[in-house]
C-alpha cells in the first residue's frame, strides 16, 4: 500500500508544477491524513521507509528523498541532490547539483549544499557522540541541538570544553574545513 498521494492542490515554484501531498497511512511521525509538503514526481518521495516532505518544503526535478530522510520547514532539495538515511534537511536549506545528505546529517537555517564536497558529516564526535556537519562556504555548523556560524560553534566549544579533549579536536576540525580568513 502507498504511503502517500497527492492532495489535488498544485502550485507553481520556480518554473516548476509541485503537488501537495498527504499521508494515506500512519508512519514514524506522520499521521493518516496528514497534509505534506510539496513535490513535483511521485519518484522524488519514495513509497517506502519513514521518509517525508513537511510543510513547504519542496522537492523536485530529479532529486530524490528516501529511507527515514526528512525535508521540512522552507527547505529546497532539487536537480540530481539525494537525502538519505536518517538526514534532515530544513529551515531555508538547499540541496541541489549532485549533492548527496547521508546519515543522521542535519542540514538546517541558510545553508546551501550543491555538491557532496559542499557538506562534511563526521559521526561519533564529542562527548555524545553525535554527528557533526560543517557546509564550509555556508558558514555553516551543526551538531546536537547546536545550529549556527562557526564563530558560534567556537564560542559555545569554549564554553562547553574549554580545553578538554573534545574542544581540542572541535578547534582542529574547524582549522582544516574552514580557511583561516574565516575563522
Amino acid at each position: 500500500m502507498n504511503k502517500y498521494k497527492f492532495t489535488g492542490e498544485t502550485r507553481i515554484a520556480f518554473g516548476v508544477l509541485l503537488h501537495r501531498i498527504i499521508a494515506l497511512k500512519n508512519f514514524g511521525d506522520v499521521k493518516k491524513g496528514s497534509t505534506g509538503g510539496w513535490i513535483e514526481d511521485k519518484n522524488n518521495l519514495s513509497q517506502k521507509g519513514f521518509c517525508w516532505v513537511y510543510g513547504n518544503a519542496q522537492v523536485y526535478g530529479n532529486a530524490r528523498v528516501y529511507d527515514d530522510a526528512r525535508v521540512s520547514g522552507n527547505a529546497r532539495v532539487y536537480d540530481d541532490a539525494q537525502v538519505y538515511d536518517d538526514a534532515q534537511v530544513y529551515g531555508n536549506a538547499q540541496v541541489y547539483d549532485d549533492a548527496q545528505v547521508y546519515g543522521n546529517a542535519q542540514v538546517s537555517g541558510n545553508a546551501r549544499v550543491e555538491k557532496t564536497s559542499d557538506c562534511i558529516t563526521i559521526s561519533s564526535i564529542g562527548s555524545r557522540n553525535s554527528t557533526l556537519t560543517l557546509v564550509p562556504y555556508s558558514d555553516y555548523v551543526h551538531t546536537g541541538c547546536f545550529c549556527g556560524t562557526k564563530k558560534e560553534f567556537l564560542e559555545r566549544v569554549k564554553i562547553t570544553h574549554g580545553d578538554n579533549e573534545h574542544g581540542i579536536i572541535y578547534r582542529k576540525i574547524i582549522e582544516l574545513f574552514f580557511t583561516s580568513d574565516d575563522r
